[in-house]
């Protein structure tokens, strides 16, 4: 199923030798080393990748993914990768697909936690994060570019796309909760509109009901530390919707205001250490599980465990509603009321990465050093056509060199 389909979407590339689960592994292991800059920016490597150099999907089918994950919970971009992989390699690619995107960013966030409870605060790390933030606005520049040359069609996809853009601006401004959740059903239900008027509504897409799990009131299953803390991330895991950033206020309920088991401090610490390294923003739970587990006991190896299983619980739930919807969701385009809705949300797709970039410029570009590496990066990838893994990792040596340099 998997390499079939990619084959017959896939744009004329040169094409590997290597076998698919083989071309997975390395794409992701490799993402996931170096896919700095949170949700929006793992989506435009991805679309660098696996659209613009590996002709696996054609840029419309992957708009779908990406408009369609924004409607199951959990992590957005791992179940990206997730389903990429399920698409080019089967149920073995769908697995490797996800571990590599996720196990890069634990071992790296590891040693971070580790020093964090041994030294009691993190490592200089603000220069490389202003950098790696510029990189990241040249990545979704070139992104937003790609995506609305193909989504945007016509005067309605047009009209949506505005409409998207400014209902997401003046949800940032008035801090509404899941606000690209409630764009991208806004923006599905007008695509579907004009078919629903024609006949009876096929398909209506709508975020799955899984309010229930988020009901279950802390400590109500075990008393132990570990109990306690894999029923937490597993709940957070399948009642997350919209960006990874919506992490924080999970987090600040759950882990703050009623088990105390973080300050606020640490919290900001944890969701710091999400964002400057590389992968999936929920790793976070990496780091958490590692400093709940060795306040707990007092143990480093009681912290690994936490943090291996705080980070499995959080992601498990994105590997099961792949693996229970993926053959499902490619096969929406076949009713014309799906075809509009996906149609209307691949332009909020795009208007949300719009409003995602123009946001972080305006708070990353404010001195010389981060605007120069965002032009440099712009130019690199529009215009010598160079890999973004490359400029990514260029923007992190840039600035891991001038902070040793002011130092």
């Amino acid at each position: 199923m998997a390499s079939g389909g990619a084959e017959s979407d896939a744009n004329p590339h040169p094409q590997s030798h290597a076998s698919p689960l083989r071309e997975v592994a390395g794409l992701f292991l490799r993402l996931g080393f170096t896919a700095f800059g949170g949700p929006a920016a793992h989506v435009a490597l991805m679309e660098d990748e696996v659209v613009t150099r590996r002709g696996w999907l054609e840029r419309q089918r992957f708009l779908d993914l990406v408009a369609l994950v924004n409607f199951i919970p959990g992590p957005n971009s791992t179940e990206l990768a997730i389903h990429l992989g399920l698409i080019r390699a089967g149920f073995r690619g769908l697995v490797v697909a996800g571990v590599c995107f996720i196990v890069p960013a634990v071992l790296i966030i590891l040693p971070i936690a580790w020093a964090y409870e041994r030294y009691g605060e993190l490592p200089r790390l603000r220069d490389a994060l202003v950098a790696i933030n510029a990189g990241v606005v040249a990545v979704l520049a070139v992104a937003c570019w790609r995506f609305a040359r193909t989504s945007i069609r016509g005067g309605f996809t047009a009209t949506v796309a505005v409409l998207a853009a400014a209902g997401a601006l003046a949800a940032r401004s008035r801090n509404v909760p899941q606000a690209e959740l409630i764009v991208l059903a806004c923006a599905a239900v007008a695509g579907a509109l004009p078919s629903w008027l024609k006949r009876r509504p096929v398909l209506l897409l709508a975020p799955l009901p899984l309010a229930g799990a988020s009901a279950l009131p802390a400590g109500a299953i075990g008393t132990h530390w570990l109990v306690r803390l894999v029923l937490f991330f597993l709940q957070v895991g399948a009642t997350l919707f919209g960006s990874g950033y919506v992490l924080v206020s999970y987090l600040h309920g759950g882990l703050v205001a009623q088990r105390g088991w973080l300050t606020e401090g640490q919290l900001l610490d944890a969701v710091a250490v999400g964002q400057v390294t590389p992968g999936p923003l929920l790793t976070t739970a990496t780091f958490v599980g590692y400093v709940v587990g060795h306040r707990a006991t007092g143990s480093e190896a009681a912290g690994v465990v936490g943090a291996v299983a705080a980070t499995a619980a959080i992601f498990l739930p994105a590997f099961v509603f792949i693996a229970a919807l993926g053959k499902w969701l490619p096969r929406l385009r076949e009713w014309p009321a799906a075809r509009g809705a996906l149609d209307a949300a691949n332009a909020a797709v795009a208007a949300l990465v719009f409003v995602v970039t123009v946001t972080l410029a305006a708070d990353v570009l404010r001195s010389p050093f981060p605007v120069v590496v965002a032009a440099a990066g712009f130019a690199a990838l529009l215009a010598l056509n160079l890999n973004a893994t490359w400029v990514m990792l260029a923007a992190a040596a840039a600035g891991l060199a001038r902070g040793w340099w002011a130092g």
